[in-house]
Parts: structure tokens; sequence; C-alpha cells
């Protein structure tokens, strides 16, 4: 199989063209991703290959739009719904969780809503409190949605693909500060399966969970324990929702110990659940409590400096880590 060196942003943009390529019910809805080629360029050139009627600009108004995607769902299109930021789908907060999840069942099956919200997700550089959202645990608390979190270009397009053809409503958690991240993936068409966690890195030693833009900084902590002696098995969780458990309580059977890191606040947060299934599925194959790293208690600041001291670090995960094992 032959593969190409690809940016994350390249890489979703081959998943949307391939998808609407495949299915003419697929379009694209959402601000600036039409004439402006997307705010991250993720849509560049779409609107020229597939026109207006299928790549469609919005005015400022995330209700609004994505009421009409759920209406176009519910009638048989398959939306992929862009939002410049998923701080700002709390501005249709109502429609994605009164009508676009729970549409199916409170229709008795008579209307699927197959739609696919996507964006960046948690916290850019220096864009402070409003826009800095990690967004996964609000979410994934109701029934009814996928929420997936891609770590890497190769997992984001065959996720993509994959949502894309759910017959559900998909939440697609990407980050701006990975678009221009690049690895060499299939040139061949290729989907990765929703539901289904990665085995990034093998170990013995320690079982690190995470998803997202922060398993590099956990693939950065793994390299540098490897250089003291301790072996970390990495699990990226890619989907959050379905959560695949099978994957975590195997490895921490086989290692004892766990760390768990997000870029979200700790109190509520993705590893508050994936911990407590954790103790439920595994408690006796512990041999120390869990630790978890996460984003401090409080607003994003603005400052830089403040800013580092606020997220998730490789050294407080190294430190994590260590502290589990002592």
């Amino acid at each position: 199989m032959s593969t190409q060196l690809t940016e994350m942003r390249e890489a979703l943009r081959q998943a949307l063209d391939e998808e609407m390529q495949k299915d003419p019910r697929v379009f694209i809805v959402g601000e600036e991703v039409a004439e402006y080629n997307g705010a991250y360029k993720v849509t560049k050139g779409m609107l020229e290959k597939w026109g207006p009627d299928r790549v469609i600009d919005t005015p400022i108004a995330e209700l609004g739009f994505s009421g009409l995607a759920i209406g176009a769902a519910m009638t048989g299109l398959k939306p992929v719904v862009e939002f410049m930021s998923f701080n700002f789908s709390f501005v249709a907060f109502d429609q994605i969780i009164s009508n676009a999840i729970k549409m199916y069942y409170m229709s008795g099956s008579r209307f699927s809503v197959p739609i696919v919200f996507r964006g960046p997700n948690g916290a850019a550089a220096q864009v402070s409190s409003q826009h800095s959202h990690c967004v996964e645990a609000l979410y994934a608390n109701f029934p009814g949605l996928i929420v997936i979190a891609p770590s890497n270009p190769y997992d984001a397009k065959g996720l993509l693909k994959s949502a894309i053809r759910q017959n559900n409503p998909v939440l697609f958690l990407e980050n701006e500060l990975s678009y221009g991240d690049k690895m060499e993936i299939p040139t061949e068409e290729y989907l990765v399966p929703i539901g289904k966690a990665h085995i990034a890195r093998e170990g013995d030693h320690v079982t690190l969970i995470s998803h997202s833009r922060m398993v590099l900084l956990c693939e950065e902590a793994a390299k540098e324990l490897q250089d003291q002696g301790i072996q970390v098995e990495l699990i990226d969780l890619r989907t959050i929702k379905p959560l695949d458990i099978d994957t975590i309580a195997n490895s921490v059977r086989k290692t004892h110990f766990c760390v768990l890191v997000e870029e979200g606040h700790i109190f509520g947060g993705i590893s508050a659940e994936v911990g407590f299934q954790i103790i439920e599925h595994c408690f006796d194959d512990l041999d120390a409590p869990l630790v978890r790293v996460a984003q401090k208690e409080t607003p994003m600041p603005y400052s830089k400096v403040l800013e580092k001291q606020t997220m998730p670090t490789k050294e407080q995960i190294i430190e994590a880590v260590q502290k589990v094992l002592a």
C-alpha cells in the first residue's frame, strides 16, 4: 500500500472529498467553509469542485444553520456541519441536544439524523477563556451522540469517513494546534472503526490513557520514561463514546498501574468516567490508586505564561507516572 506525507487538515479534506464523491447526499455547511476555504483551510478548494449547493457558507448563526442541517438530515441528506470552534456550538446547544440526538427516540425511530458536527475543540494558543473549552465530557453525557477525538492524520481521515457513513449524530472533535501535524497515510481508501481504541505504544509497567492532542504529550513523556527504564503502554481512546473499555481493561490487567491524561477539567471529566470504569472492571488488578492529569480548575488565562501553567504538560505526565509507580 502506497502512502503520502499528509497534514491533518488535508487528511480531513480527503475524507470529505471521498465521501462527497461516494454519496451525493453528503454536503458541507458552516461559517467560511466555501468562499474563504474554511477558517483552518480544511475545506480548501471544495467550493470550486463541488459548487455552492454542496459547500454552503452561512451567517454567524450556529443555532440557525445547525437546525437547518438537522432538518436536512431528517429528510435523508447527510450534512457535515463545521463549527469554527466547538465553543460556538454552545449557541446551537438546544438544536444538538433537543433535536439531533433525541429525534430518533422521540419519533419512535421514524426519523434518523445522520449528521456530523466537526471543528476544533479545546485550547489553541492564547485564545483565552471563551475559546478554549473542551466539550467532550459535556456532550458525552447525553445518550444518542457518538463522540470522536482523533490525535493524528491517519485516524482523523479514517474516523471522519466512518462518521459520515453513520446513521446517527456524531461530534467530531479536532484541535486547532494539530491541523499542521503530518504523517504518512495510505493513498488508497481506508476506514478506522468507531468505538475501537488504539494501542499507540506497547509496554509492561504502566498504562497511560489519553485522547486528541494530549496523546502527543503522552508520547513525548513515554520516550523520556523509557530512558528511565519505565515501559509505558499508551492507549489513544480515539472514540470517547462509545468507549472501548475492553482494550483499556486488558492493558490495566497487564500493567497493574494507570495514569489518565486529558486536556479538559478534572471535575466531571473524561478521565473521571474512564477511571470509574477501570475501578469497576479492574479493581483487583490495580496495585496503586489511579492518577489523573488535567487542566487546572480555572478559566483559561490569556497570558502565555499563565496558559502554560494551566494546561497539562509533559513534565506533569512524567511526574504522575513516577508517583503511581512509587
